[in-house]
C-alpha cells in the first residue's frame, strides 16, 4: 500500500479507536450503574471533563474525515498518490497529535498547539486539494 492508503486507513482506525475508548468507558458507566443505559448526550455532557473532550476529539475526526480522507481517497482513485504520499503521514501525525492534546488538556497553551496541528492538517489539504485539480 502507498504511504496515502496507510494514511487514510489510519484517520479511520484512530476514529475508531477513540470510538472504542469511549464506548468502553460508557459501558462501564452503564455496568457500574454510575449512569443509565439512556444517559448518555452525544456530546457526553454530564460526565468527567474527559469525557467530553474525548467525544469532541473523536467528532473532530469524523469532521475531518470527509475533507482529508475524501483528498487521499481521490489520490488513490485516480491513481495520484504522488501528489499525497509525500505529505500523507504528516498529516496523520498532526490528527493524531491534534486529538492527544485535546484529551489531555484545555491549557491556552494546549489549545494554541491543537489548533497549529489542525493549521498543518488544512494547510496539506488545501495544497492537495490544489494539486488534485490542476
Amino acid at each position: 500500500m502507498s504511504a496515502t492508503a496507510y494514511s487514510l486507513v489510519g484517520l479511520i482506525s484512530w476514529a475508531l479507536i477513540l470510538l472504542i475508548v469511549m464506548e468502553v468507558i460508557r459501558t462501564y458507566l452503564v455496568v457500574s450503574g454510575r449512569v443509565p443505559a439512556n444517559g448518555f448526550a452525544p456530546d457526553n455532557g454530564g460526565l468527567s471533563p474527559f469525557m467530553q473532550r474525548l467525544a469532541r476529539a473523536h467528532a473532530n475526526c469524523i469532521e475531518g474525515l470527509p475533507i482529508f480522507g475524501g483528498l487521499l481517497g481521490v489520490a488513490i482513485m485516480t491513481s495520484r498518490t504522488a501528489l499525497t504520499d509525500p505529505l500523507a503521514y504528516e498529516l496523520l501525525g498532526a490528527r493524531l497529535v491534534q486529538s492527544v492534546i485535546h484529551l489531555v488538556s484545555t491549557s491556552e497553551i494546549a489549545v494554541s498547539l491543537r489548533f497549529t496541528a489542525f493549521a498543518v492538517q488544512m494547510a496539506i489539504g488545501a495544497y492537495w486539494a490544489w494539486a488534485l485539480l490542476s
